[in-house]
């Protein structure tokens, strides 16, 4: 049986269950809705008069608070990964101090963030910069220290010049590891983004779960969790296929693309 098939046998199960779970009553209705009565809310949400532009404005501002911080992530990881990871020396003097910095938990850092930006959402972008910096910080380093040091060698004896040898040598390289990066803080920045949104109130779908949670509807609140599922679905799977659109050429891509 294929694994998509095996995948919507699982979602199948999961959702009956839970509707049997509401409808007989195992579980009060009140604290856990019958998924058909949520997924009529989640279209109501999307396209309903009540709801439509408050959901679409908070989506918005989640989906700008995940790029933005996503993308200066991106870039800063780069440029201190490449200089880290060139010099053998300042990799091993700046390995302690990434390792005592990367595991302090974004969520505790919200305070701060709130006091430097206030509850705006340039307080989302500070606290999702944080979180994926080191991830693609991490890929970034390893992916320039596993440059062949033969194929530098020989790019040097050509007389490739520095910016010749980081385009030819060093990037390809580099390339499947900040890939790999990348897709995994594409996920990271949103669970950061909406986690924020809820805690302080900052604008985003975290903060409209969070008003309808204070309200007692929860109807929209499930409805708003799993429109936030169905968003890390989406970014999820179109960071995969950027993956393997950029590594067309890698080896391993080439692989999944014969099999």
């Amino acid at each position: 049986m294929s694994t998509p098939v095996l995948g919507a046998a699982g979602i199948l199960a999961f959702v009956t269950l839970w509707e049997l779970s509401s409808r007989l009553g195992l579980v009060n209705p009140a604290y856990l809705p019958p998924f058909s009565d949520v997924a009529l809310t989640v279209l109501d949400v999307v396209a309903g008069e009540q709801y439509r532009a408050q959901f679409w404005s908070a989506l918005g501002s989640t989906l700008l608070g995940w790029s933005v911080g996503l993308v200066i992530a991106l870039v800063a990881g780069i440029v201190v990964g490449v200089a880290i990871g060139s010099n053998r020396w300042v990799r091993d003097i700046t390995h302690s101090t990434i390792e005592f910095l990367r595991p302090i938990p974004s969520v505790g850092l919200i305070p701060i963030a709130i006091v430097v930006f206030g509850v705006r959402p340039a307080a989302t972008i500070a606290i999702v910069v944080w979180a994926c910096f080191w991830v693609v910080l991490i890929h970034v380093i390893y992916g320039v220290a596993d440059v062949d040091p033969v194929g530098d060698a020989t790019a040097r004896s050509y007389g490739l010049g520095f910016f010749a040898r980081a385009r030819f040598v060093v990037w390809p390289t580099v390339l499947p590891y900040l890939m790999t990066g990348l897709r995994l803080s594409g996920t990271i920045a949103l669970v950061v983004a909406v986690t924020i949104e809820i805690v302080v109130q900052a604008p985003g779908l975290g903060q409209m779960i969070a008003q309808y949670q204070s309200a007692g509807n929860a109807p929209v609140v499930y409805a708003l969790a799993l429109l936030a599922g169905v968003l890390g679905l989406v970014i999820n799977l179109a960071l995969g296929r950027l993956e393997r659109a950029v590594l067309v050429w890698h080896p391993s891509v080439r692989g999944e693309v014969v099999a």
